[in-house]
């Protein structure tokens, strides 16, 4: 998985009463696009994401 800063990203729910988490990469710390990623999510909640398979990358066009 590859991202810049400024791409935005959706954590999907594990389960039926979780909702899904949107935010935008502020900054790629692993090398040549690969995470981790430090994420601001649209709650304001600031953390550094390793993403699994319920994490989809909204590259920029």
């Amino acid at each position: 998985m590859k991202a810049s800063p400024g791409n935005r990203i959706i954590v999907r729910g594990r389960t039926v009463e979780t909702s899904d988490r949107h935010g935008e990469i502020v900054e790629v710390r692993g090398e040549d696009g690969a995470p981790p990623y430090f994420v601001r999510f649209d709650d304001g909640h600031e953390s550094v994401v390793f993403p699994g398979g319920d994490f989809v990358v909204e590259h920029n066009p």
